[in-house]
């Protein structure tokens, strides 16, 4: 070897691969405003689309009257119900398996519902279009609060329903009731809280927020006449599923339709399912043989599209007097909105929610969740989590810190009392989950020692000490969350969408010149896939990853995949990855074996190539494999280096997370101040730090939000009163606190490279550790639950409730 020749750990920066913090290759375009969005998009002749809107929240629709709108210069035509159901397209299936009506068919079930589609030359013809159509409503009895949704008495929410007993999850017991889910040992579960010498009960609520992503939804269709073929570009999570959707329901032969979801500013479970503005579009284009765009504005999409959470959680913990928790019970109740338009895994109408018993050794449990219709928005789609994990995750901690109340014992304590051990592992949960790896104990008593966690609760009692004294007006909380998400959906013996099990793909091509482009199912919405699905395959084939170049998004040219969400992406998309760059590797091995004339057992890999074993300077370089893979394969077999994956994973990963929250509130005003947050999550093997931090920053200013303010809110006439960002929380870099980020490393044993995911990680911690510091800090007041959001308002209120303010 001379001085030139470069070291091992030369070799291995060259490739900036898996543990490398690489800066994300997408930027370059993005902070020089070269991103590709939807809104972007201008076709030669485009149309554009606009909805009119029911201001009611339930109405009969007597007539609708369009003949001003048409008069409008370049409005060309006005879609409605009627329109729609000469091609039997007025209802569209749900990913949960109801049915919802694209536009308003005989009466509206939510305000802002879709009513008609106005077409038009551009937006501001089809916006006047939209003022001109005059409807005639009937205004119905709303149903709002999800508690009276199965009175006696209750409104017949949803007449195309009336008669039916049964839905796609079974027996329903009420006009308004959709569905019945349990899990668990009920009887064992009764046992254990009458035998029980401690027990709690709570109503825990987890209110009404949004996704509300950068960039709200959007598509352009163009129908080729000629052809046949639909071409729709638009903000889509999960392309491939959108096409299999739209096949479905527009009865067009999949080989026709063309999915291709561009750059997308944020998806966040927002832009999993399909809207009406996305058949209306296609209808519209079907119809006038021209490219229709339509975008929605921001009230649209923070009012009409779907939401997140609304669970209300009956919760109850059975434990001994030590503290030794013997049994968990729980009731949901679960508003679903005008439709059950969930986008959950078909065989689960309530998502992963049986992850809650979170991070303990629940000997028994049971969980029953009942969904319900409301006159609200539907959804309930994954809002930066995965299938209502972050609901279960608020539940659970927020009784833990309840019981740990009751108990008279820090709530630290009462967690590594209660957590599954190392040694248990692989855990059976009583509600039917195998946690695959973890080390709970050694999180906490990192998050414990690295924040002093001791002194803080010395801290915690001298201020408590001066309030008292009348020294102070500030109240201390400190909120402990520790975390177990369930991602990585999925395994196809029990996840699939619309039948469809919930694999995902990767296709690599490498080229005679040693760059390559991989393929995936997926598609990022800021995660920075083009960045860590390169950094997987250069760490597994020495290929750099700047010579890589990755694409998603196309249906055209991707393998058929699941699409991302759930933090899905690196626990099923990231295997295919690794598993399609070993079969490269597996062929780039005998390529070698035959160029340099030994057994391909002889040979062991090293980086960026193959050595023989024993004689170092026998080494063939991937790069000069690439070309022999071109001209001088051995015989019999085919020329080229590509490989196609299909990962069906077998069993989710299981990321977990020890954070803290340190706040001061002020019981004269409400104002809080976070003064500290720690956050430590392990989400396995760690691809790039750098981009883990940027999501673990990302997720944790969600869960911030949502816990201090951000919710979607009616009053009782169902009108929405937090419809804009005037009044929903969206923090800014004034409001956000500082992160201070940790981490512990336990990889997945069933991973191809160990990841867990981390991408919702900090929302499904953050929320609870937030609402536990507002808790903890008024808690020494008397008060057992104060409900989210925690905003200045609701803070001073419950101050003067408790007596702290005259």
């Amino acid at each position: 070897m001379n001085d030139l020749t470069p070291t091992r750990e030369q070799r291995t920066a060259a490739l900036e691969g898996m543990g490398c913090k690489r800066k994300r290759v997408e930027d370059i375009r993005f902070t020089q405003g070269k991103g590709n969005y939807v809104d972007d998009l201008k076709l030669p002749g485009m149309l554009h689309g606009d909805f009119v809107r029911s201001p009611h929240p339930h109405a009969r629709v007597k007539k609708i009257d369009d003949s001003e709108a048409l008069k409008v210069p370049g409005v060309l035509a006005v879609i409605t119900a009627e329109t729609l159901k000469t091609v039997n397209l007025a209802w569209m299936p749900t990913l949960a398996g109801d049915v919802q009506m694209v536009l308003a068919d005989g009466k509206v079930l939510f305000q802002n519902q879709e009513v008609a589609f106005v077409v038009a030359t551009d937006r501001y013809a089809a916006d006047d279009g939209v003022n001109k159509v005059v409807v005639e409503y009937e205004p119905l009895p709303p149903l709002i609060d999800p508690f009276k949704a199965m009175d006696k008495d209750a409104p017949v929410l949803r007449e195309d329903l009336v008669g039916k007993t049964s839905g796609a999850h079974g027996p329903r017991k009420h006009h308004n009731h959709i569905f019945e889910w349990s899990v668990g040992d009920k009887e064992l579960t009764d046992a254990a809280f009458k035998k029980a010498e401690v027990t709690i009960k709570e109503m825990i609520s987890y209110h009404r927020t949004h996704p509300s992503p950068l960039e709200t939804c959007q598509c352009v269709c163009s129908f080729d006449k000629i052809k046949g073929e639909l071409t729709i570009w638009g903000t889509f999570q999960a392309p491939h599923v959108i096409r299999t959707v739209v096949s479905l329901i527009a009865k067009l032969p999949e080989q026709k339709i063309h999915v291709i979801a561009p750059d997308i500013g944020g998806g966040f479970g927002n832009k999993v399912g399909a809207y009406p503005g996305y058949i209306c579009a296609a209808v519209a284009s079907i119809v006038t043989g021209k490219p229709v765009k339509w975008v929605e504005d921001r009230i649209e999409n923070l009012t009409a599209t779907s939401f997140a959470r609304d669970y209300h959680m009956t919760t109850e913990i059975a434990a001994t007097k030590e503290g030794k928790v013997t049994g968990l019970r729980v009731h949901v109740l679960a508003d679903h909105g005008a439709f059950d338009a969930c986008a959950d895994p078909s065989k689960w109408p309530a998502g992963f929610f049986n992850i809650v018993t979170g991070s303990y050794d629940f000997p028994v449990a049971h969980l029953t969740v009942d969904g319900i219709y409301t006159n609200k928005a539907p959804g309930g789609v994954a809002y930066r989590c995965s299938f209502r994990v972050t609901e279960a995750a608020y539940c659970i901690e927020r009784a833990m810190d309840i019981l740990a109340q009751k108990l008279n014992m820090d709530p630290a304590e009462l967690r590594l009392r209660n957590f599954v051990k190392p040694e248990q592992f692989p855990y059976h949960s009583a509600l039917g989950w195998e946690y695959d790896s973890g080390d709970y104990h050694t999180a906490m008593k990192k998050m414990m020692e690295v924040t002093d966690y001791a002194a803080l609760r010395k801290e915690q009692a001298e201020k408590r000490a001066a309030f008292k004294r009348g020294e102070t007006r500030e109240i201390m909380g400190l909120g402990v969350s520790f975390f177990t998400e369930i991602v990585g959906a999925g395994p196809s013996k029990n996840c699939d969408i619309l039948g469809i099990a919930m694999f995902d793909s990767c296709e690599i091509r490498m080229h005679p010149t040693g760059a390559g482009i991989a393929r995936m199912g997926t598609k990022s919405q800021g995660q920075g896939h083009e960045t860590t699905w390169a950094q997987i395959i250069a760490t597994e084939i020495g290929i750099p990853a700047d010579n890589i170049q990755v694409e998603e998004g196309n249906t055209d040219t991707a393998p058929y995949g699941l699409g991302t969400y759930g933090s899905r992406s690196t626990p099923v998309a990231g295997a295919a990855i690794a598993m399609a760059a070993r079969k490269i590797k597996a062929k780039a091995q005998m390529i070698a074996a035959y160029k340099l004339e030994v057994h391909e057992d002889d040979l062991e890999w090293d980086i960026d190539g193959f050595r023989v074993k024993g004689l170092p300077e026998k080494f063939m370089s991937m790069k000069d494999i690439c070309w022999a893979a071109y001209n001088s394969v051995p015989p019999g077999m085919e020329p080229g280096l590509e490989a196609v994956s299909y990962y069906d994973p077998p069993n989710m990963t299981y990321p977990f997370g020890a954070y803290l929250c340190v706040m001061d509130i002020d019981v004269d005003t409400g104002v809080y101040k976070v003064r500290r947050f720690y956050a430590l999550d392990d989400c396995g093997t760690r691809i790039n730090p750098m981009i883990i931090e940027g999501q673990v920053h990302g997720g944790l200013t969600e869960a911030f939000a949502i816990a201090m303010g951000q919710e979607i809110r009616y009053d009782d006439g169902g009108n929405v009163v937090t419809g804009s960002f005037m009044d929903f929380f969206m923090p800014t870099a004034v409001e956000t606190p500082h992160w201070e980020t940790d981490f512990t490393v336990t990889p997945s044993p069933h991973h191809p490279i160990g990841a867990k995911g981390v991408g919702e990680s900090p929302n499904v911690g953050g929320v609870p550790a937030f609402s536990n510091a507002v808790n903890d800090a008024f808690s020494f007041l008397g008060s057992t639950h104060i409900q989210m959001p925690h905003d200045y308002w609701r803070n001073w209120r419950a101050a003067k409730e408790l007596g702290a303010v005259g």
